[in-house]
């Protein structure tokens, strides 16, 4: 196979942890081997979702698989994971998530009652999102060869008229908010992981963000980019913007929300909790004028509750992070080679 740049690929004659862990393996992996071979307009873009026209309107479509280790975990499963996860990517295009499909990869021997238990998690989860899953598909696998039960998921979501949201849409001006606490939900899967004991049980953040999206939306158009920060964390999102929107990020280090068990738990393990994963928090860039007016309506929403404006955007270092410390210094915050937590979604 002919590589656009094959370099970076051929460094690594097979695959690694890294090359799914929303890095710079990942980045690359997508933009030498799959963008070229797949390459239309609907991909082109490389946001959470596409967007495609069609002749009742437009529509949003975007998969997810995933493989969390392990399947139950402090506020959420795999069950959980699979729906509000492929929502929250629908919903990042400023669509309304309406349907759902739904295939499990299950190794030979896995409990019934596990398997029952990740099922009406989905279901449950899907109520709570307003969406059906609507077709599936079901595989079995050797023992041995699983790992218990993975799931992909797809999802159909319905555009509303005239909006257009997307990672290559920011704007020199425009704020940056974070919808609420940091790295809960990697901290959770961790702390699972090491058995590591705190004070108190730190829980995944694992939630359906379409409610919050359809509040923000309702107060203002004038938000330019939505994503959920999951694997690499808001560094790895904002990185991601910042390159496909051709400009630079400056965020404010003593304005990112972290609980105190997190921070600790990411200090005990040398991790920083801006590269931590999400799955219950999104990152809006919005055009000054609308930003208190969106933040005071996310406040005002249980999902963004602790919302916080972190940074704005800037013409100057375009394609890269930069943020203010809080001794009053920079610094670089680059996109990760690898992954710090595999198997986190």
């Amino acid at each position: 196979m002919d590589w656009t740049c094959p370099l970076p690929l051929q460094d690594y004659p097979g695959i690694v942890i890294g090359h799914g862990g929303g890095g710079k393996l990942s980045a690359e992996l997508v933009e030498h081997m799959f963008l070229p071979a797949f390459r239309n307009d609907a991909l082109e873009s490389l946001g959470d979702s596409s967007v495609l026209a069609m002749p009742a309107g437009r529509l949003a479509f975007s998969t997810d698989s995933f493989v969390v280790k392990p399947l139950f975990f402090p506020g959420g499963s795999i069950g959980d994971l699979a729906v509000n996860g492929t929502v929250n990517d629908i919903s990042m295009s400023g669509a309304r998530p309406v349907y759902l499909s739904a295939g499990f990869i299950i190794e030979e021997g896995f409990s019934m009652s596990s398997l029952a238990q990740i099922v009406q998690r989905m279901a449950q989860a899907a109520e709570k999102a307003g969406v059906q899953i609507v077709t599936g598909d079901t595989k079995v696998v050797e023992k041995g060869h699983g790992d218990g039960c993975y799931i992909n998921t797809a999802g159909i979501g319905i555009m509303p008229h005239g909006l257009h949201i997307g990672p290559a849409l920011a704007q020199p001006g425009d704020v940056v908010i974070v919808s609420g606490t940091i790295g809960d939900h990697g901290m959770a899967i961790m702390s699972v992981r090491e058995s590591l004991e705190f004070e108190t049980t730190i829980e995944s953040d694992c939630a359906a963000l379409n409610s919050l999206v359809e509040a923000m939306l309702e107060v203002s158009r004038d938000i330019h980019v939505l994503r959920d920060p999951t694997r690499g964390g808001v560094a790895s999102s904002l990185n991601e913007i910042a390159g496909q929107s051709k400009v630079g990020i400056m965020i404010d280090e003593t304005k990112i929300p972290v609980k105190s068990d997190v921070h600790s738990a990411c200090e005990l393990l040398g991790m920083d909790p801006i590269y931590v994963a999400n799955e219950g928090k999104l990152i809006a860039i919005v055009a000054p004028s609308a930003a208190d007016a969106v933040l005071a309506r996310m406040r005002a929403q249980p999902l963004g509750s602790e919302a916080q404006i972190i940074g704005t955007v800037t013409s100057k270092h375009p394609g890269m992070l930069v943020a203010k410390t809080g001794i009053g210094g920079t610094r670089v915050i680059p996109m990760q080679i690898g992954e710090q937590l595999p198997r986190i979604c």
